[in-house]
């Protein structure tokens, strides 16, 4: 297989020492990971100790503002802010007035839109006390502009890269393909968060105050869209049989405007039972939605048990870790297709960046060989975890929920490249060996190169107890396996596993 150079560095010489804090993965000025080598400096970086926090570069670009973005930002907070005010830009009018619509009720003081007059960007100001509002927006919609756009509004040339309008239709049939579907059925968005996130306002266009079902524990912006962007959730986060049957007597009471699950979950891997998810929602009037991101399209085809499929192209679509993308497939034989095509018309705008288009496109034109490839070593890291006397438990579909999930594999699918692990006694066990495991360390997950997080740390530091209560630890490690060889990679682990030396 064919990798660019800086990826088969990582493969060979991953970012996990204490020197490498802060450091981007890759080394991109568009990274969407940054190198957190220790269990402290996660810790540290979820309080804001300037130690861990003045050193980060970059991260993940719906969390930590990009540099492009923050050079933006102080451009327009110069030109259009008064006084103690903040700024955000969007790529369009459309997406800063829903910025300006969620955060004029939270602030105290005027919300305001303002055209930046460049690639058709808008701005946002808004009382500085209302800023951790306004990121909310930006962190839970997606929409914001990408890091790409931000360098081209600041640039002296200010236009679109050239080839965007070929590679989103190659994007499209690349797609398509995958899942047998009509190129038409595609939407292509700048993350996958905003894939969600606008296919949420077309259910509450459809379906007006109507709560979201979440089924299973999600990651996070998922549940956050419903209840913060939304007028809330009935969250199952169990997914078994319990919450099928409290989620039958909710629907026997209460109309919602859809059902939303994860196939398989992030970050406990566990498979829903797709079928009678399906059988609930229809039965109860409403559509059926899913996020396939962690298992992808080469593994599975989970489309024709559901009435919308959405996902992450940042991840294994991608594998580079330098470009966001998302896309949302629509099933066309649904019952509910007419009404959500219609309703999608209404918020969809191709906010895609032409040259982040254009990255993607080039990215992606090895994915089937790079997910096979990941795929096989994950399965063989599980393997090895599970027998390992010093883990309490592999989170992966093969070892829990196979069969679930073995109804919409692929011929020649397999489970994905996402696991999590919980050792023994990990209060006293888990730091060390998180900071002793040799590779890459930083939030995301799909990439070429193996990357661990303490991901409860990560996604619910504020929220410890409520992730617990629905089985999640806090001392959860979450592994996204890369194409490093599956006996080098094991070797690491069983390293970091034995303790000292």
């Amino acid at each position: 297989m064919n990798l660019d150079p800086e990826t088969a560095d990582l493969l060979k010489n991953p970012r996990w020492r204490p020197e490498d804090l802060g450091r981007p993965i890759p080394d991109s000025p568009h990274a969407v990971s940054a190198c957190l080598p220790t269990w402290s400096d996660n810790v540290a970086y979820e309080e804001q100790d300037p130690r861990v926090v003045d050193r980060l570069t970059t991260g993940y670009p719906r969390f930590v503002f990009n540099k492009h973005c923050r050079d933006l930002f102080a451009d327009c907070a110069q030109q259009f802010a008064r006084g103690l005010e903040g700024c955000l830009v969007f790529p369009s009018q459309q997406a800063a007035a829903q910025c300006a619509e969620f955060v004029t009720p939270r602030a105290a003081g005027p919300v305001r839109l303002h055209e930046v007059g460049r690639l058709g960007t808008w701005c946002v100001t808004f009382p500085k006390t209302a800023a951790a509002s306004a990121k909310s927006f930006w962190q839970h919609s997606g929409v914001g502009v990408s890091s790409r756009q931000a360098a081209a509004v600041r640039s002296i040339n200010n236009r679109p890269a050239a080839g965007g309008l070929a590679a989103k239709q190659t994007l499209k049939l690349r797609i398509a393909a995958t899942l047998g579907v009509s190129p038409q059925d595609v939407w292509l968005f700048p993350t996958g968060m905003a894939a969600f996130y606008i296919l949420h306002r077309a259910l509450q266009r459809v379906y007006p105050d109507r709560k979201l079902v979440q089924f299973g524990f999600p990651y996070v912006d998922s549940l956050k869209i419903a209840q913060t962007l939304g007028p809330g959730a009935h969250f199952f986060p169990r997914g078994d049989e319990q919450d099928l049957q409290q989620l039958a007597a909710l629907l026997a009471t209460e109309s919602v405007c859809g059902i939303a699950t994860e196939f398989p979950a992030n970050p406990l891997l566990s498979v829903p039972d797709l079928a009678r998810l399906q059988e609930s929602a229809h039965a109860h009037g409403c559509p059926l939605i899913v996020d396939d991101t962690v298992a992808g399209s080469w593994n599975v085809n989970i489309l024709p048990a559901a009435d919308a499929v959405w996902c992450s192209l940042t991840k294994y679509f991608s594998g580079r870790g330098d470009v966001m993308g998302g896309a949302l497939i629509m099933n066309r034989s649904s019952p509910f297709a007419a009404l959500l095509l219609e309703a999608l018309q209404h918020d969809y705008e191709d906010l895609l960046w032409d040259e982040d288009a254009a990255v993607l496109e080039l990215n992606s034109r090895n994915a089937t060989e790079r997910v096979a490839a990941i795929g096989r070593n994950a399965h063989q890291l599980a393997e090895f975890l599970h027998a390992h006397p010093a883990v309490e438990r592999v989170y992966y579909p093969s070892l829990a929920g196979r069969e679930l999930y073995d109804k919409f594999r692929r011929p020649h699918g397999g489970y994905g490249g996402l696991l999590s692990i919980v050792l023994r006694n990990p209060a006293q066990t888990t730091a060390a060996f998180y900071d002793r495991l040799e590779v890459c360390k930083g939030p995301n997950l799909g990439m070429n190169y193996t990357l661990a997080c303490p991901f409860t740390i990560l996604a619910h530091y504020n929220e410890l107890d409520f992730a617990e209560s629905c089985g999640v630890s806090r001392w959860l490690i979450r592994v996204s396996v890369g194409l490093e060889s599956p006996d080098e990679l094991i070797e690491r682990f069983r390293v970091a596993l034995s303790g000292p030396a």
